[in-house]
């Protein structure tokens, strides 16, 4: 991890900008073609759940502005991005997991389906100070149904910096499929386009 130099930051003006605001969080909602990725995924007998995650999270780490936080009052950038994820549970609950990254399927999935396994066997929200970690995105998955938008609960507070990605479920039209994604930022730390270009790396590595 390492500080930001503010006083030379090209950001400063926005940052300092969006920090009037009472809740500077800013959100697309869109969708992306997981064709080839939910057919590889069938083919290898891999969960296409892994997948996209593994894949949204090699995107997130190749954009520098997904690295900014505010962390006592200071703008800093982490090294490597993490997973935190919600899991769902068959008593209609769920819990919160913690992967750390790695760029190797293998490992990450491991690690998820290891995490997965916890949460299915504990209650509650299991929050093991993911709540207070700052170098994660914060993921969601609903995977009953696809949406075109999407509200977040928010404390309102302008340092709140942890992105929040969620996915709905997977569906069919003109014969592709297609994953709704719903990408939420704050507005200090990045723009749409910075935005854009995870969606775009996401996008090719699904097409891989």
């Amino acid at each position: 991890m390492r500080k930001i130099d503010f006083e030379n930051w090209k950001r400063r003006e926005h940052y300092e900008f969006f920090m009037k605001f009472d809740n500077p969080f800013f959100g697309i909602v869109t969708e992306i073609d997981c064709t080839k990725a939910f057919d590889v995924a069938k083919e290898n007998k891999i969960s296409f759940f892994s997948s996209y995650m593994h894949k949204s999270m090699l995107a997130v780490n190749q954009v520098e502005e997904f690295h900014y936080r505010i962390v006592d009052g200071e703008v800093v950038v982490f090294d490597v991005i993490h997973t935190g994820t919600t899991i769902g549970r068959a008593d209609e609950t769920y819990g919160l997991a913690f992967i750390p990254y790695s760029s190797e399927f293998e490992t990450f999935n491991f690690s998820l389906q290891s995490e997965i396994e916890a949460v299915q066997k504990s209650s509650g929200l299991r929050l093991n100070n993911e709540d207070i970690k700052y170098d994660l995105v914060r993921y969601s998955t609903v995977p009953w149904s696809s949406f075109t938008g999407l509200l977040h609960p928010t404390r309102n507070d302008a340092t709140e910096s942890v992105p929040k990605i969620t996915f709905g479920k997977a569906f069919l039209r003109d014969g592709k499929r297609f994953l709704p994604i719903s990408v939420e930022a704050n507005h200090a730390l990045m723009d749409g386009f910075h935005i854009a270009k995870y969606l775009e790396q996401f996008q090719f590595l699904m097409n891989e």
